[in-house]
């Protein structure tokens, strides 16, 4: 027993925070959880891109689909799913530039992101092949459509929603990323933290894709956009280094410097 007369303040576990005290999870089930929690992001929100954006009008000429306020909801409501459901797990990354990017920022180990990563891939890999799966048995030869739209993958030029070019897409995925890691980090700290930590993150996530869709369909995540290039075409595949290189780098950016800006102790 504690010999401090000061009440001990009980350690609540928040998602996407630092590696699990031991005690803990074994590293097949961080795996898994890592690879549920992607598979749910891409398959939930690429499903709502696919299925239900444009979905069509209804008798009186309104729109059913979702549109992009819909798909940016959709990527928001799946990571607050599954960061609640995984996080305290795994730390609920399930994202390759969130794993490196907490690294950076001295919360997670660099010997464990191999792991993550090959995780966070085949979770995401699964997901669209599910989608798959569903539009072999879609009216009116939907899936080959799907496919030579680009299956919702990212892409700058022709493949942007809005025609912006490639250096767009680069800031963008820089910038957009940078600021979901410093979000990231900021509301899942040990003593700064949040109990609402993943709902932070959720909406924040819908944020970025309501402002930046129109720019490249929005990556901030390697392993979504592996997930859909790989059922999109030859071009989405020659655009994807695009969207595996700068959402990287955004993270290492923001991990490094929250770690130099917030993290560092003072010298008096």
């Amino acid at each position: 027993m504690s010999t401090d007369p000061r009440p001990e303040k009980p350690v609540t576990p928040t998602p996407l925070d630092h590696t699990p005290a031991e005690p803990g999870p074994t590293m097949a089930a961080r795996w898994l959880a890592e690879a549920l929690g992607t598979f749910l992001l891409v398959f939930g929100s690429i499903s709502a891109a696919l299925f239900a954006s444009d979905f069509g009008t209804g008798t009186n000429g309104s729109s059913l689909g979702i549109g992009f306020v819909g798909v940016a909801f959709a990527f928001g409501l799946t990571v607050v799913a599954g960061a609640y459901a995984w996080g305290p797990i795994s730390g609920g990354h399930f994202n390759p530039a969130v794993t490196l990017g907490l690294a950076a920022a001295g919360r997670f180990a660099w010997k464990d992101t191999i792991g993550y990563i090959i995780a966070q891939i085949v979770g995401g890999a699964v997901g669209t092949t599910c989608i798959v799966l569903i539009g072999l048995f879609a009216p009116g030869g939907w899936l080959s459509a799907a496919q030579s739209g680009g299956f919702a993958s990212n892409g700058y030029d022709a493949l942007s929603p809005g025609g912006f070019g490639i250096g767009a897409a680069i800031t963008a995925e820089i910038l957009f990323t940078g600021i979901f890691v410093l979000v990231i980090l900021g509301v899942t700290h040990a003593t700064r933290g949040t109990k609402l930590a993943g709902l932070v993150i959720g909406l924040t996530l819908t944020l970025i894709h309501l402002a930046s869709i129109p720019i490249d369909n929005t990556s901030v995540n390697p392993a979504r956009s592996i997930a859909t290039a790989i059922y999109g075409g030859a071009e989405p595949l020659m655009q994807l280094w695009v969207f595996l290189v700068f959402p990287i780098v955004g993270a290492l950016l923001a991990g490094f410097a929250h770690r130099t800006l917030f993290d560092t102790k003072p010298s008096f």
